[in-house]
């Protein structure tokens, strides 16, 4: 009987892990289980953005959308955050992207506006439906849009870390929802 409870004991243990693996984003990956990422040119307020004339900075890439009512504002706060914890000699070397999957409600003027109330050096992005989904994909985020509600409202189901991509352009790390200010900091540090 004790054998039984035990093996029951350890399911729900497994279980519970699973469960706020999931909620926080998984596993971190190993090094040599990053995901490709790739260069892109998308749209901002201020213009085209191409990847390729940021080499040489950190990137912090997050795929979100301005109508999520909660795990974007806290990764996007914890960005802000560590950029506000760098030195404006560090600060320099690194650019926070928000990249919307949500191209059919975030047009330009309301990402630079949703962008900079987290952080007025933060960018908001946008594309065309194909190329954000290629470009999530090359990362590895996945991002579905939920039924739309009756009064027109919809939500949208994403992936919730933050990619760092290294100043060669490959992506560094990836990290979970709820990862600290200082653990981000520590990370683009690392990098500089």
């Amino acid at each position: 009987m004790k054998k039984y409870s035990l093996i029951g004991v350890a399911l729900l243990l497994a279980l519970l892990l699973a469960t706020a693996l999931l909620l926080r984003g998984g596993l971190p990956p190993r090094p040599n289980d990053l995901p490709p990422g790739g260069d892109f040119i998308l749209q901002s307020a201020a213009g085209p953005l191409d990847s390729k004339t940021l080499r040489g900075k950190v990137l912090l890439i997050f795929f979100g959308y301005t109508h999520c009512p909660d795990v974007c504002p806290a990764s996007l706060a914890a960005g802000g955050q560590a950029l506000n914890a760098l030195s404006k000699e560090e600060r320099d070397k690194v650019r926070l992207l928000m990249i919307s999957v949500d191209p059919e409600r975030d047009d330009l003027a309301h990402l630079q506006e949703y962008t900079g109330f987290f952080h007025p050096e933060m960018t908001g992005l946008t594309g065309s439906a194909d190329e954000i989904a290629r470009l999530a994909g090359s990362f590895g985020a996945g991002y579905r849009k939920q039924a739309v509600r009756s009064d027109g409202s919809y939500a949208i189901d994403h992936t919730v870390s933050t990619y760092v991509v290294g100043p060669d352009g490959k992506p560094a790390a990836v990290l979970a929802l709820g990862t600290s200010p200082d653990k981000l900091l520590a990370t683009i540090r690392q990098l500089l």
